[in-house]
C-alpha cells in the first residue's frame, strides 16, 4: 500500500509539473506574441489614410513647397512616438510659422545661413489645425528622431509657453488620433525636451503636472472613443 502511495504521489507531483511547464509555455509564447506585435512596424502609408478619415473637416492640409531644408520628402518608414513642440514665437499663428519653414531657402540665401526646421502640424492659437508636412514624410523638428516620430507644433500667447483652451483642446484630440492611428500609447507621446534636454514646449518642461494631465485627457480621449466604436 505504501508502496502504491509513493506511486501515486509521484505521479500527481509530475502531473502538477507537466501542467506548470505546460503554462509557463504558453504564457510565455503569449508574451513574446504580444512583444512581436507591439513591435511590429505599423504601415505609415495606411495609418495616414486611417488619420486622413479621423481628421476629416478638422485637419486642413498647408503642404509645403518640397524643399532640402523644410519638406525634403524623405520617406517615414515607421512611426514610434509623437513629439510637441511650441513655436518659441508667441502670438504668432500658425500660417505665418508655415510660412516662415516655407520660405526657408529664401532666408538661407539672403542671410547666408543653413537652417533646417519644419514639422508635421501646426496648431493655432484658435485650436485649427494645419498638416504642412505629410505624416508619411520626415520633419525636421526633433533632432536625431525625426526618423521615427512625427512632430506638432503648438503656437501660443502667453509669456509662460501655456496654450489656449482651443490650442489644448485641438492638440489632446489631434494626440488622441495619432496614438490610435499608429498603435501607440501615451507613454510615446514625448516633448522636444525629451530628445535634446531643450525648453520645449516651455509650459510642459517647467510644469511636469501639466504634461503628466495633458497625458491623461489624451488617454481618455482614446477610450472616449474607443466607447462609441460599434
Amino acid at each position: 500500500m505504501r508502496r502504491i502511495s509513493r506511486r501515486n504521489k509521484r505521479l500527481r507531483l509530475a502531473s502538477i509539473l507537466s501542467l506548470v511547464l505546460i503554462l509557463g509555455t504558453v504564457l510565455c509564447i503569449l508574451f513574446f506574441r504580444y512583444l512581436y506585435t507591439k513591435n511590429q512596424a505599423v504601415d505609415v502609408k495606411e495609418a495616414s489614410l486611417t488619420l486622413s478619415e479621423m481628421g476629416a473637416g478638422r485637419i486642413v492640409d498647408d503642404l509645403l513647397t518640397p524643399n532640402k531644408y523644410s519638406r525634403p520628402q524623405i520617406p517615414l518608414e515607421k512611426v514610434k512616438g509623437v513629439v510637441v513642440h511650441y513655436t518659441a514665437n508667441p502670438g504668432t499663428g500658425a500660417k505665418a510659422n508655415r510660412n516662415y519653414f516655407n520660405n526657408l531657402p529664401k532666408i538661407n540665401k539672403e542671410k547666408g545661413t543653413n537652417t533646417y526646421a519644419s514639422s508635421n502640424f501646426i496648431i493655432d492659437i484658435d485650436g485649427k489645425i494645419l498638416r504642412i508636412v505629410p505624416e508619411t514624410e520626415v520633419a525636421y523638428a526633433s533632432n536625431e528622431r525625426n526618423q521615427d516620430t512625427i512632430s506638432i507644433e503648438c503656437c501660443y500667447v502667453n509669456e509662460d509657453g501655456s496654450f489656449t483652451e482651443p490650442t489644448y483642446e485641438s492638440l489632446v484630440w489631434l494626440l488622441s488620433i495619432l496614438c490610435r492611428s499608429y498603435q501607440l500609447d501615451t507613454n510615446e507621446i514625448i516633448r522636444h525636451y525629451d530628445v535634446t534636454g531643450k525648453n520645449c514646449p516651455k509650459y510642459y518642461v517647467e510644469h511636469e503636472k501639466e504634461w503628466t494631465r495633458l497625458k491623461e485627457d489624451v488617454d481618455k480621449e482614446i477610450k472616449s472613443a474607443q466607447s462609441v466604436l460599434p
